[in-house]
């Protein structure tokens, strides 16, 4: 029997054939890259792989790395490996990794969502004959509003706010979340004030030519009494921090899929939960493995021993494989050190909800 293309080793997602790796978690001479979120582009490596829209946010979060950069669709032959970039959906520049060799054809998803969001580049499904997913989101419970229906609840939640004299203040992740959220809500109800860290993540999107409102960055000069009735988009960290007391009488909400689950609101002290995920959630997933056609399932993170179950009791060859990805823990421990803020953790996907 022959290799498989790919095999899953203490360094990361290997294909011996090519001599490169996936999303690789310890460094490595040549990784090839889904996306710029911490837990799948690390530092260290000394060659990189990625499509040209990850690039500027890789650049950013990772200085001056040996970077080279494919359009979607682009193969690429890596020592007699064909190896194409296909949207994923997840945030701008996200990509699934096509890697066929000898015939066979296995796909590595990254991250990913299967609805479009207004900002990312729509999800792309792919046939392959192994397929590995992630399950950040792998319970039936989790089943996220339609974007039109939860950016109305945001711009209504702010106009009340606005109304009522008070700041809103959002708390979603750095990357992604944050600039789904601007380039959606409706810009015209006030002025729009940003976390530094989201601010810096806008101006490298904004430099790359996708399109973002205006918005303020703020700064310890910000007077918040000129700003009245405006939406903060701040880092989950930022919540509840001397930080965000600055603005005076202010709702408090919180973007993520984790606002699916009751009591997490709770533990996050928002005022307001929106359903919003850059994660595919339940039928998402499900729907993405179905369109591959493929047979053999690997999943890497997230309620896997559940969704597992589920995969083979829907006749699929499925398996839990042990990574080093987060979701989107990590991007939270990450923006709570630059902001100085131990803020509470997501829930494990391993406890019961």
């Amino acid at each position: 029997m022959s290799a498989p293309v790919l095999s899953f080793t203490e360094s990361g997602i290997y294909c011996a054939a090519g001599d490169f790796f996936i999303d690789p978690w310890r460094p490595v001479d040549r990784a090839l890259i889904t996306h710029g979120h911490a837990d799948h582009a690390r530092p260290g490596h000394a060659r990189y792989l990625a499509t040209r829209a990850a690039a500027p946010v890789m650049r950013h979060r990772l200085g001056d790395i040996a970077l080279e950069t494919v359009d979607y669709g682009e193969t690429r032959e890596i020592r007699g490996v064909r190896v194409s970039y296909h949207p994923a959906g997840h945030v701008p520049g996200s990509a699934q990794i096509r890697v066929e060799h000898r015939g066979e054809v296995w796909v590595v998803s990254g991250d990913y969502k299967t609805t479009p969001d207004g900002l990312s580049e729509p999800f792309e499904p792919l046939r392959c004959h192994a397929f590995i997913s992630e399950c950040t989101f792998g319970l039936p419970v989790f089943k996220w509003t339609p974007q039109d229906e939860v950016t109305a609840q945001i711009n209504e939640w702010w106009q009340a706010n606005r109304a009522a004299g008070r700041a809103s203040i959002i708390g979603a992740y750095a990357l992604g979340k944050a600039q789904r959220i601007l380039a959606n809500v409706d810009a015209s109800i006030g002025p729009i004030l940003t976390h530094g860290a989201v601010e810096n993540t806008n101006e490298v999107m904004r430099a790359q030519g996708i399109a973002l409102p205006e918005t303020i960055r703020v700064t310890p000069e910000t007077d918040a009494r000129n700003h009245g009735g405006a939406l903060v988009v701040a880092t989950p960290s930022a919540l509840g921090t001397p930080w965000a007391r600055r603005f005076g009488p202010a709702s408090t909400g919180f973007a993520s899929g984790w606002m699916a689950l009751r009591g997490v609101r709770r533990r996050r002290a928002a005022d307001r939960g929106f359903v919003m995920s850059d994660h595919a959630d339940w039928q998402g997933l499900n729907d993405a493995i179905a369109q591959t056609g493929a047979e053999r399932i690997f999943v890497t993170h997230g309620y896997t021993t559940i969704f597992r179950r589920w995969l083979e009791s829907r006749g699929y060859d499925a398996q839990v494989v042990e990574t080093e990805y987060e979701g989107e823990a990590l991007e939270e421990r990450e923006e709570a050190a630059e902001t100085g803020n131990a803020a509470a953790a997501v829930p494990s996907p391993d406890a019961a909800p």
